[in-house]
């Protein structure tokens, strides 16, 4: 059957993700591949001292990326979209929405990237003893309750971006595990929020005064797979505004960014993880049990289906390697010999391969902004080396992929040398790895562990929440999620594997006792510049 035979009778899957500056509408066929997209481009406002998007902007956006996925159709198959197979949303995890008895917002969206929920985060660690980064969800509600803020008391419901959608497009109030996973933790073994850890938070309420419980204010964890209910006639309005697209469509979990990144990547087995690296970088690894200790380095959120998942995320990554790319972009000109940009990354890229595997003592650190990680508040970008340290091109270079690997590092060493996880498969995506074979044979060093890139990387997280979406209509009773991914979706996809050499690795592991010894040098930039 052809794509237009696909579409006419509603043999599809629409996924569409809120990314931090883009939504993204992605229509696939029965063989998984984007038949159709569209995008909007938006960005988030700094009101009242706390990020976030206005509803207007959440629901244009909306409307936008479906309108140009929808035109993208007509454009190719000559057909106007009036049903679909399946649809799916996802979006930035994190952060907070709270609503009243009438659905109303009550303050508004505070995004992930808030940073005002030190206190609550800092004491719900310690009374959890499990990790409570800033960014989640109960942190922003916990930190609400602290600092007496006037809707508390009128709160019938919090959810993530992702959760609000659905629930005004089905009326179901619900959030795929994965997602769910960054408003509270989740028990691995019931794939429900962690009842020990809500009756917790429950007695830390008793002294506040609250009129609600957790529990019934918390969206419904479902797993992938479970269908999570259907288009309403008003939600089918709200999306098309034409009013072209029938209701009744079934909904699949909404999902968190984290979790599409995971199919998308096809890293959903235990064992197995991706790692995003571009202007700043992540690595998640899906785990076999529960870690020994508590790490505040680590995140621990879920998969689609509830497997647990440990995460490193580090704020900087290749935007040092862009400045310098620039300067030497700079030099070529002022030399008479423009670059191609492309060719540029290519040669800077592989010229690091011609350096030393410890860079040959030459240090830098790529700080931008702060890296929690290392306990840095702010960043600033520095360069260091000695008389004796071999400065040339290949080890400079080195020293700027290795660098932005750092921090990330930090954290995986924490996870592979101290928790002793252990890793199959490691898929790369992301601008770190554009040119082949460099970035995938430096994050190998840094990880000790071979690492792939799939063709499919670059689909992203819209596709990634599509596939979940046919995953809900199409899959076999009982069949998991992992093997409909490596069975049906990534079948025959091609890939390159690789594994760093012996050296690299050792070289690395040199470079980052030199890294940690060099931490006060860069605490020393900070107060002084």
């Amino acid at each position: 059957m052809n794509y237009k035979e696909q579409i006419a009778e509603g043999k599809t899957a629409l996924g569409i993700e809120f990314g931090s500056t883009r939504i993204k509408a992605v229509l696939i066929g029965e063989d998984f591949a984007p038949i159709a997209q569209g995008s909007h481009e938006w960005e988030n406002q700094l009101k009242d001292g706390l990020w976030t998007y206005s509803e207007e902007a959440i629901w244009k956006g909306l409307q936008d990326s479906y309108q140009a996925m929808v035109s993208d159709v007509k454009e190719k198959y000559g057909v106007t979209l009036t049903k679909v197979g399946s649809i799916g949303f996802s979006a930035m995890m994190h952060g907070y929405m709270a609503f009243n008895k009438n659905g109303e917002l009550l303050v508004p969206f505070r995004t992930w990237r808030n940073t005002n929920t030190e206190k609550a985060a800092k004491k719900l660690t310690k009374e959890f003893q499990y990790n409570i980064p800033l960014r989640w969800s109960i942190s922003h509600l916990y930190e609400a309750v602290l600092d007496k803020e006037e809707h508390v008391n009128d709160i019938t419901y919090i959810t993530t971006l992702a959760g609000y959608i659905h629930w005004k497009l089905t009326g179901r109030k619900v959030l795929g595990v994965g997602d769910a996973s960054g408003m509270f933790p989740i028990d691995s073994k019931t794939r429900q929020y962690d009842q020990t850890l809500m009756e917790k938070f429950n007695q830390l309420m008793e002294t506040e005064n609250v009129s609600w419980s957790l529990k019934d204010i918390l969206p419904e964890v479902l797993v992938a797979g479970e269908q999570a209910g259907n288009l309403t006639e008003e939600g089918a309005k709200l999306l098309d505004v034409t009013g072209n697209l029938e209701s009744g469509i079934a909904l699949c979990p909404p999902e968190g960014d984290a979790g599409t990144g995971m199919v998308a990547t096809n890293s959903v087995a235990v064992r197995t993880g991706n790692v995003s690296a571009g202007t700043s970088v992540f690595a998640m690894v899906v785990l076999e049990e529960e870690l020994k200790q508590l790490h505040e380095e680590i995140d621990l959120v879920t998969t689609p289906s509830g497997d647990l998942v440990a995460m490193v995320h580090c704020n900087n990554c290749t935007s040092d390697i862009n400045a310098w790319a620039n300067i030497f972009k700079e030099f070529a000109q002022c030399m008479g010999f423009p670059a191609d940009t492309n060719a540029l990354y290519t040669g800077l890229f592989k010229k690091a391969l011609e350096g030393d595997p410890d860079c040959g003592g030459l240090m830098g650190f790529n700080y931008f902004s702060g890296e929690p990680i290392t306990g840095f508040e702010e960043g600033r970008p520095i360069v260091i080396r000695t008389p004796e340290t071999k400065f040339n091109l290949a080890n400079f270079m080195r020293m700027n992929l290795y660098t932005s690997l750092g921090a990330l590092k930090v954290g995986l060493d924490i996870l592979l040398k101290e928790e002793q996880v252990k890793i199959d498969k490691m898929l790369g995506h992301g601008g770190f790895f554009k040119t082949p074979v460099v970035g995938q044979k430096v994050m190998s060093a840094a990880m000790n562990a071979p690492v792939s890139v799939m063709e499919t990387a670059g689909e992203g997280g819209a596709w990634g929440i599509a596939v979940l979406a046919a995953y809900m209509q199409g899959k076999e009773k009982e069949e998991a999620l992992d093997a409909y991914l490596n069975q049906k979706v990534f079948a025959g996809q091609e890939g390159t594997t690789i594994m760093a050499d012996k050296e690299d690795v050792a070289g690395f592991d040199v470079f980052m006792v030199n890294y940690k010894n060099c931490l006060p040098v860069e605490e020393a930039a900070v107060k002084a510049i």
